[in-house]
């Protein structure tokens, strides 16, 4: 055992040298990389040098007295606050640069170029509190047409130290003068963003392991130290301006900074000493908090600006920092201070504060490079502390709670599995807890057939992931209110093979996959996705199959109620030994006769007690909460943008719930002479009446279901409601959509039919749906615009249900709605294949067709309107019509043409028919500048 320990040592030591080995690479590298940044050649352009940029003009110092003197500039001079610091200059007359631009010192800017105010700076509108601008660089727009003027600039500030202060003036681009400022102070604010994120993130860490560990760790107020080290730094930035809107607010909030920083120092000292001069502490935090407060009270009230009352919160600051030093040595005496690093570390930080805090006296503004520095420094070391307390605190936790946390782990992922089979039954109502029921069935089943727990809580575990491949099923189809088509059904099936594959690497669970892949196949070998028969099909699946199927007749669905239990125990009865297991089926048969498959109202099984069920209880209650929100905001979108009206898919699911619960009438309406509208005035037209039908069923929303189910079908159900109610509803739809569509010339032509439906409660939704299509096209085939009971349809012809009585319906409606009078009238369509039908029979028969071709021309240097034009284009229609055989056919081709067909026609009396019709279109019309004519040809003719 030595001897290996050995060898595991020698192989160790050879690691970590080549491990030591990359780390002085790295670190060379970095050396250099930063030597020549430092010492080596600069590459930059020199275009955004400070040689490039400085004004270099003359200025000239105009005082309130009427004297003036030439100062240099950047510089200070003998102006009291509240004073107007003016200064002139005039640019050269070769100046072509589009900026100029001086930094704020606490101070309001003016830009004069040629008397004329270019630029003001001046916060006193929009900071809440305070005396002074926040110190910013205000640029000045100017161009080439500004050479040779004068500029004047005005300085003005309320705190006696910055008044007086000129600061550098910069000329040219704005982007090169940021890029100049970037070059010489972008360092601290690199520094700043970093500590920024660095504090963030050190707080977040550092509360986070408190709560994890229930202890306070020194961490998390560290990084409240860095975090107000880096606001005081972007506060100081030269470049805060880029990153934040508000100068102002980041300024000020600069200041109470470093008022409320010996709190937090104090706390983080605190914290690491263990407590051990807590009083001392408490005092310079209790002092630091009156201080911020008194000086807050006066920059509020306008009596003195926090930078007036800095000096005091600089003594209170350096107290603190004092403090801790002096209490960091006594610890080091008396051998408290474990980690060397971290006590040097501080001390170094604390130096960098004394340092900083002492530079702003002596009017050299370091921006906090030198405390972001420190803090950096100490953020290191007091990570590495903070891991190593983590390792010795984890150490042990971990090895107390390995084995809890094996077994909290399976249950876990368990319940993840059971909750997303929840999720998925979630979407429905009508099969929320499906799952869950079908695990308690199968779970008696087992029972009554002598498995033991252990297999007992295998096959529930098994059960409820047994429908889990529905989630590869679109929820159109899941949800369908309908019976579904084949296709729909092949879909359906999948879930067993989808569901097989999910769970084909599930090891946690014996049988899972075999379970979904399985549970649908038949006893005799007719079932799906793989035909098994017989013993073939595992036992875990014959035995949710029938729990399954149980649970299925016993839940109401969308389209019909629950099953009775006499009906659901005669159907397990007649499908043993061809859809189930003969002997499971006669189990569970035993079982319903003697009333021990039960189930309370809260969902668990009666006699059977289970240690997960209060927390999949809950999980399944909040899963349940989610998606029925979810379903909610789905359903808010589910609206036709045009009519306001829900959709199809929700629509004829609120249909099918609400013939569930309740008798009424379903209404299938129809926009008549939508396409014509369309074609003549474009689809607006058309969008506008499909409008003014909405608006009209959306009056009846509030108790009936409406929906538009698409194009011009519209469907509603209207609930407890007598024959007489239903038709003087339709027929008012009816009449006001006539009323209102005379307003508009463009849908005169729009009407609207329907069809409906009687309902009783409990009547599938597909079959009332498809008796009030039916009506529907009653009405359509026999002139439009009005409604017909589809009952009806049923008093009017007694011939046995089925294809014979649709047959004789159809066959009646033709024999009323084919009769016309005048010329077959078809669009064009299907005036194409007439067209098509008599070129055959011409070519077979040597019948003499001709087509002609009748145009409506306007007459030169005229104008007719859109109600001429259509009056003119209705009453050469029923010249057509009315002036040629009802053998002939007759369509419009375009907006002002029409197309004849001719049959058996003699040639020479064509102009005497074309005459005719022409005349009564005269005759009707009495238009003067919409002239017809015509030409024909042989059908023949090629």
């Amino acid at each position: 055992m030595t001897k290996g320990g050995e060898v595991l040592k020698n192989n160790y030591t050879v690691s970590s040298r080549k491990r030591f080995l990359f780390y002085i690479l790295m670190i060379l590298s970095l050396l250099c990389i930063m030597a020549l940044q430092f010492f080596g050649q600069n590459e930059r352009d020199g275009s955004t040098t400070e040689k490039n940029l400085i004004y270099q003009g003359t200025f000239t110092w105009q005082k309130s007295d009427g004297s003036s003197e030439k100062i240099s500039v950047p510089g200070q001079y003998d102006v009291k606050a509240k004073d107007t610091m003016t200064i002139l200059t005039r640019l050269p007359e070769d100046y072509h640069e589009n900026t100029l631009a001086i930094r704020s010192s606490l101070q309001s800017v003016r830009f004069y170029v040629d008397g004329e105010l270019r630029m003001e700076y001046d916060t006193s509108g929009t900071r809440l509190v305070g005396k002074n601008s926040a110190s910013c660089y205000v640029f000045c727009p100017t161009s080439e047409d500004d050479a040779g003027k004068e500029v004047r600039i005005e300085l003005t500030t309320n705190t006696a130290k910055y008044s007086g202060v000129v600061n550098t003036v910069y000329c040219g681009d704005e982007a090169a003068i940021w890029g100049y400022l970037f070059q010489t102070y972008g360092l601290e604010t690199v520094i700043a963003l970093f500590l920024l994120f660095a504090g963030i993130i050190t707080i977040i860490f550092g509360f986070s392991l408190g709560i994890a560990y229930q202890t306070k760790f020194d961490m998390e107020y560290l990084g409240w130290c860095v975090f107000m080290a880096a606001i005081w730094m972007l506060g100081e930035s030269k470049m805060r301006q880029l990153f934040f809107p508000n100068p102002s607010a980041l300024a000020t909030l600069c200041f109470v900074m470093i008022m409320l920083s010996p709190i937090a120092i104090g706390y983080y000292m605190d914290t690491l000493q263990k407590g051990r001069y807590r009083k001392v502490f408490g005092v310079v935090e209790s002092i630091a908090f009156l201080n911020a407060l008194i000086c807050s009270v006066l920059h509020i009230l306008g009596i003195a600006d926090y930078i007036e009352t800095l000096p005091v919160a600089h003594v209170i600051l350096a107290g603190s920092v004092l403090i801790g030093f002096i209490t960091m040595v006594c610890d080091l005496k008396r051998g408290y201070v474990s980690e060397k690093y971290t006590f040097f570390s501080i001390i170094l930080a604390m130096i960098a504060i004394i340092a900083e805090s002492s530079l702003v006296y002596f009017r050299v503004s370091a921006s906090g490079i030198f405390i972001g520095i420190g803090m950096i420094i100490l953020l290191c070391t007091n990570l590495l502390k903070t891991i190593k307390n983590i390792q010795k605190v984890e150490s042990r936790r971990q090895r107390a709670e390995l084995n809890k946390r094996r077994k909290q782990m399976e249950t876990m992922s368990l319940q993840m599995m059971r909750t997303l089979s929840t999720t998925i039954e979630a979407k429905d109502e009508y099969t929320r807890g499906h799952s869950y029921r079908v695990a308690e069935y199968a779970a008696l089943i087992a029972e009554e057939l002598g498995w033991d727990k252990k297999e007992i809580r295998n096959l529930k575990n098994a059960a409820h992931l047994h429908d889990i491949g529905k989630i590869g099923i679109p929820d159109n189809i899941l949800n369908r209110p309908t019976r579904l088509t084949e296709e729909e059904f092949q879909v359906i099936k999948e879930h067993t093979v989808i569901g097989a594959e999910i769970l084909k690497n599930i090891t946690l669970i014996d049988h899972v996959k075999e379970v979904a892949r399985s549970h649908h196949e038949r006893y005799d070998g007719m079932g799906y996705p793989d035909g098994l028969k017989g013993e073939e099909i595992p036992l875990y699946a014959r035995v949710i199959a029938i729990a399954d199927c149980y649970d299925a007749m016993k839940s109401r669905r969308i389209y019909r109620n629950p099953i009775g239990d006499e009906v659901i125990y005669n159907e397990i009865s007649r499908n043993c030994g061809s859809q189930f297991d003969p002997k499971i089926a006669g189990v569970f048969l035993k079982m319903l006769n003697e009333g021990r498959v039960v189930i309370r109202e809260d969902g668990k099984l009666a006699d059977k007690e289970d240690n997960l069920l209060n927390m999949e209880a809950e999980i399944e209650k909040f899963i349940s909460t989610v998606m029925i929100t979810m379903k909610t905001q789905e359903d808010s979108e589910g609206f036709d943008f045009l009519t306001g009206l829900p959709m199809r898919n929700r629509g004829e699911k609120l249909a099918a719930q609400f013939m569930q619960q309740d008798s009424g009438y379903l209404v299938f309406l129809d926009m008549d002479n939508l396409k014509k509208m369309n074609d003549l005035y474009g689809h607006k037209a058309g969008d506008r009446a499909l409008k003014l039908l909405g608006s009209f069923l959306m009056e009846y929303a509030h108790h009936s279901v409406v929906c538009r189910l698409g194009g011009d079908e519209f469907l509603m159900f209207v609930p407890n409601v007598s024959k007489e109610k239903i038709t003087e509803i339709v027929t008012e739809i009816q009449e006001k959509f006539e009323q209102s569509k005379e307003k508009d010339v463009a849908i005169r032509c729009a009407s609207v039919s329907a069809g409906i439906c009687e309902v009783n409660k409990g009547d599938p939704f597909e079959e009332c749906y498809s008796k009030a299509d039916k009506a529907l096209y009653y009405v359509k085939q026999n002139g439009k615009g009005s409604f017909f009971f589809y009952q009806q349809m049923e008093g009017e012809k007694t011939v046995g249900y089925g294809t014979g009585k649709d047959l004789a319906l159809v066959s009646k409606a033709l024999s009323t709605s084919g009769d016309y009078s005048g010329a077959l009238e078809l669009d064009y369509r299907e005036f194409a294949k007439i067209y098509e039908y008599m070129n055959s029979m011409e070519k077979r028969y040597k019948c003499h067709c001709y087509l002609v071709m009748v145009t409506l021309e306007t007459e030169a240097d005229s104008a007719s309107n859109i109600e001429d034009i259509e009056f003119a284009l209705e009453c050469m229609e029923q010249a057509i019509r009315q002036k040629i055989r009802k053998v002939d056919v007759c369509t419009r081709y375009s907006s002002m043409q029409y197309l004849i067909i001719l049959f058996e026609a003699d040639e020479k009396r064509i102009p005497n028919i074309m005459e005719r019709i022409f005349g009564q279109y005269r005759e009707q019309c009495g238009k003067k500048n919409l002239l017809p004519n015509y030409d024909y040809m042989s059908m023949t003719e090629k």
